[in-house]
């Protein structure tokens, strides 16, 4: 019997176009379920966890910030914004509840802004914290997603009306924040000395119904800047993993194209346009499928066998194709334990992949 292969290198296998020995899966959930789960499977820390349900999860390494606050703000972090806590019942989140960007009327004004520095952070981190790692699993560094940042620094409705009534300013901002993401992401990818395997250049692009907002104003606006951050991770060694929540069908062939992304995610397949059988007919030679999942029905509210049904027939659908099956988004709270093994003990018992 031949070594089974270890996450890292199922992922990598997937990457360079070949099968791994089994269909990798991976792990995406808020924290009151992670904290959850650890405590219902007498897991003492998320690695246990991942090898109890035996998940090829990626591990994530970063360059921390040296300062506590924004230095002109100590309520805000580096970017100057404010959040607030939401509390929904089953847990809680962050929303932003002060945009520092919202009053700026020019470039001047953009410019003159206290903006992050490079130099403010912690790059040895990353050194030091891979001399240590065991090649276990995937290594992934960073994340470039400027129009979330764009919304929650200006809001999110000033933000969208900028992009038709005020190109210029969206220019500066946006420019700020390529300029400052290239920069920390090169010298993250420096210290990571080779063995940093995987980063995001991201940007949620659709709603359920489809784009947040025309191919001609992503071309414009994002499209460039994504590129650059792709060709940037390229020169390192690094792939390419790109996240997009809704219907993002009209963007994908310039993603492939041109920004050259390796991984999709999450494949809402619910959403318009992102039948996972189109997908895989149109898309499947060029990129790894991550994700596909249900985590918006079939995960929350489905039963045990609903959810052993969607995986069955994910390996069907993706049979012709590379596929790490994971949950389309963040597993929620109100998703039952029982339904979370369910998905993970059914990819494994599809063992290997479909023969051809």
């Amino acid at each position: 019997m031949s070594r089974q292969m270890t996450p890292r290198e199922r992922w990598l296998a997937l990457l360079a176009g070949r099968q791994a020995d089994c269909i990798p899966s991976d792990y995406q959930a808020t924290s009151e379920v992670t904290a959850r789960l650890l405590g219902e499977l007498d897991c003492p820390a998320e690695e246990s966890l991942y090898r109890k349900l035996q998940i090829d999860a990626r591990r994530f390494v970063s360059a921390p910030w040296k300062l506590p606050h924004h230095p002109h703000d100590p309520q805000a972090d580096m970017w100057g914004v404010r959040y607030r806590k939401a509390d929904y019942g089953a847990g809680a989140y962050d929303e932003p509840c002060w945009h520092p960007l919202a009053s700026a009327q020019s470039p001047a004004d953009v410019h003159s802004f206290g903006w992050p520095d490079p130099n403010q952070f912690d790059y040895a981190a990353i050194t030091q914290a891979l001399e240590k790692d065991d090649g276990y699993r995937p290594i992934h560094c960073g994340c470039y997603e400027p129009f979330l940042l764009y919304g929650y620094m200006r809001g999110l409705e000033q933000a969208m009306e900028d992009l038709a009534l005020r190109p210029r300013l969206a220019d500066a901002i946006l420019g700020r924040i390529l300029d400052f993401y290239w920069e920390y992401h090169r010298r993250m990818f420096v210290a990571g000395r080779g063995r940093i395997d995987l980063t995001y250049v991201a940007e949620d692009l659709g709603t359920q119904r489809g784009p947040l907002m025309s191919l001609e104003m992503y071309r414009r606006f994002l499209l460039p800047g994504q590129i650059k951050m792709a060709e940037l991770a390229r020169s390192f060694g690094i792939h390419v993993m790109y996240h997009s929540d809704g219907a993002i069908r009209p963007f994908l062939p310039d993603l492939i194209d041109k920004v050259g992304i390796e991984v999709l995610n999450p494949i809402q397949w619910r959403a318009a346009g992102m039948e996972r059988e189109a997908l895989v007919r149109d898309f499947g030679r060029h990129v790894v499928f991550h994700g596909s999942i249900d985590n918006q029905h079939t995960l929350p509210f489905g039963t045990v066998e609903d959810v052993i049904q969607e995986v069955r027939q994910s390996v069907e659908i993706y049979r012709h194709a590379r596929w790490i099956c994971a949950p389309c988004h963040n597993l929620q709270p109100i998703t039952p334990t029982a339904n979370i093994l369910a998905m993970y003990r059914a990819i494994r018992e599809a063992t290997c992949w479909p023969e051809a």
